[in-house]
């Protein structure tokens, strides 16, 4: 074959190659190439932590009060405190508006593709309550690289990490929240399941006593618990310390005692804050994706005319609120 024969179908080869569908071919196989990112683990210890702070993608959310994150915090955190996430005084687990989540996330620089890793005091369990009511939260907001640190604050500083005290300067973000309706039972939606004698397992995540309608918070209407419900406090996933959870097997086989480990399962407390812990091990941990949380809980639930459980006579709660009023 003539030399410029060959030339001419090696230039239409070529021409080939750049035009028409063969275009999407090489971008198709490249994004095969590309590993897809992993997701970060939901919870961390310290060692963990050390190993990806560095990174430019990992924003730590530090959520304690101003003053104690001034005092000393983890090189590099934000400070965006808890009850910036929170509703009103009067039910601290209603939620806030999605204009107002907007600004604190924007506040705090937080991208959609950043690992926001959040870290909390680490006093007791109930502070880490307040972080995965926090990653809770940005969840059903739209972000999906999360992390909770196991033992927080107390945790890096027994570990011997370093800390600071000047504030960290961030750009604003542009992240819009809106809020996920399918991560969150409302009052009503609860109403109707326990209307149609629907089996959604409902976990009180409450210490025994408030369960049995022996206690309640001041801003409760009522004592008891949500008919139908079973009692988990959310103090047994912890460890003997009180600030660390409990090893990851013994976490997965406390869920399975308490039948959670699949299906629809509701979360719920006083105002959303213990709940949120039961609903991190189960969903986050234990792999239960239809496990939700009823946020606004029994204070909200309890001002309403519905139905309760283990709730006390009107004489019978006059007396509870004497005896608990002469306890205190």
């Amino acid at each position: 074959m003539p030399t410029r024969r060959l030339s001419s179908l090696a230039f239409a080869g070529i021409c080939l190659l750049l035009t028409g569908p063969a275009l999407a071919e090489p971008t198709a196989q490249a994004s095969r190439l590309v590993a897809p990112r992993t997701a970060p683990a939901p919870l961390l210890d310290v060692n963990d932590l050390r190993a990806v702070l560095s990174r430019p993608e990992v924003r730590l959310l530090d959520i304690r009060a101003p003053q104690d994150f001034a005092a000393g915090h983890i090189p590099g955190a934000v400070n965006t405190p808890y009850g910036q996430y929170r509703g009103p005084a009067d039910n601290p687990g209603k939620l806030p508006t999605a204009e107002h989540l907007t600004q604190v996330v924007q506040r705090a620089g937080i991208r959609a593709n950043q690992h926001v890793i959040v870290i909390h005091g680490g006093s007791n369990h109930t502070d880490f309550g307040a972080a995965a009511r926090v990653y809770w939260t940005l969840k059903v907001g739209g972000l999906t690289r999360l992390s909770v640190v196991d033992g927080g604050l107390r945790a890096w500083k027994e570990a011997g990490g370093e800390l600071a005290t000047e504030a960290q300067q961030v750009e604003p973000s542009d992240f819009t929240y809106v809020y996920d309706e399918r991560q969150i039972v409302t009052r009503e939606q609860l109403a109707q399941t326990l209307g149609n004698g629907d089996t959604a397992r409902l976990l009180d995540a409450r210490p025994a006593p408030f369960f049995k309608g022996e206690v309640k918070p001041a801003t409760a209407a009522r004592y008891g618990t949500l008919p139908g419900a079973d009692s988990f406090d959310n103090a047994q996933f912890f460890a003997a310390d009180g600030f660390r959870l409990k090893p990851r097997a013994e976490l997965l086989a406390l869920v399975q005692q308490t039948g959670a480990d699949q299906g629809d399962t509701v979360s719920f407390c006083n105002t959303g804050h213990w709940a949120a812990t039961n609903w991190f091990v189960i969903s986050e941990i234990a792999g239960n994706k239809a496990a939700r949380m009823y946020p606004a809980s029994m204070v909200e639930w309890s001002r309403s005319e519905l139905p309760m459980e283990n709730q006390p006579s009107r004489f019978g709660a006059l007396l509870q609120d004497l005896s608990n009023a002469l306890n205190k």
